[in-house]
């Protein structure tokens, strides 16, 4: 980084590099060391120090450096299906509500923390993102997901979605905006079925704000343009669907009333291009 560039107030300096003060009076000719009245002596040297530290980059934290931190337990779910999952303090609390719940700056910190209403799978794919910024399946630079050999090709029961749906709404709880962005965009690329994306729907509508439009939006996009094929696929399900969760019905069909509109707008467009001719809809028979 270049030196920072020094300016002497009231000075000129000539070809020899040397300074006149200018003002004519001899009295007001400073020699070299003398310190004026009104300075402080030490001063502008202490803001140079204190500029300096500022620019002075943060140290790097090393992977050696959360290794060293304490060990958190995690405590998963209850009864029968608890388990116990350890991580380092360093690395959780990049997660806000790990801040709040280990409190790493207080005289004791909690070294055990409750997440019995979190899923397992979903809570140790977190895990995994925090210790290597992925999990899997990994995304590939062909954009699409790693292979799974212990999953099938196509999602016949919504496993696979609900895998990242839930990801998704422990990073919201969490407060890992990355990490929602990774799953959500993981969702898109899992081939399934029709029952399975219901199933999927489902779990969106009860776990997700109804002001979460990054998530619900494309559910209701998914079914209102395939819902004339998909609701016969998934027989009473579908109709079930919409009397359990009214905002999903309603979502659907404002996505099919605002397309509708778009191709009525499209149709008058045209209509006008035309002048009016050709392109009116055909008079009903019978019609008078």
């Amino acid at each position: 980084m270049a030196d920072p560039e020094v300016r002497i107030s009231g000075g000129v300096a000539d070809e020899s590099g040397d300074v006149e003060m200018q003002g004519g009076d001899s009295a007001d000719v400073m020699e070299v060391g003398e310190t004026g009245a009104d300075d402080a002596p030490g001063e502008e040297v202490a803001e140079d120090e204190t500029a300096m530290e500022a620019e002075k980059p943060a140290a790097r934290v090393t992977f050696v450096d959360y290794l060293k931190s304490p060990i958190v337990t995690l405590h998963i779910g209850s009864g029968d299906v608890a388990t116990q999952l350890t991580a380092h303090q360093a690395l959780l609390v990049k997660s806000p509500f790990f801040v709040d719940a280990i409190a790493p700056d207080s005289a004791s910190p909690k070294n055990s923390i409750d997440l019995k209403e979190d899923d397992l799978e979903a809570t140790s794919c977190f895990l995994e993102y925090l210790y290597t910024g992925e999990y899997f399946p990994h995304k590939l630079p062909s954009g699409n997901l790693q292979a799974d050999s212990s999953t099938p090709a196509v999602d016949q029961t919504g496993d696979q979605l609900l895998k990242h749906a839930k990801v998704y709404t422990l990073a919201e709880k969490l407060s890992m905006p990355a990490l929602k962005t990774l799953s959500h965009s993981k969702i898109h690329l899992v081939t399934s079925t029709a029952v399975a994306e219901l199933t999927y729907a489902r779990y969106v509508y009860s776990h997700t704000k109804r002001e979460d439009v990054t998530i619900r939006k494309p559910v209701a996009s998914f079914w209102g343009q395939r819902s004339h094929v998909l609701r016969h696929e998934t027989e009473g399900t579908f109709r079930k669907m919409c009397l359990e969760y009214p905002e999903f019905a309603f979502d659907v069909l404002s996505f099919v009333l605002d397309a509708e509109e778009k191709r009525e707008e499209r149709r008058r467009k045209t209509d006008e291009g035309d002048g009016g001719k050709g392109s009116a809809r055909k008079r009903a028979r019978g019609e008078r």
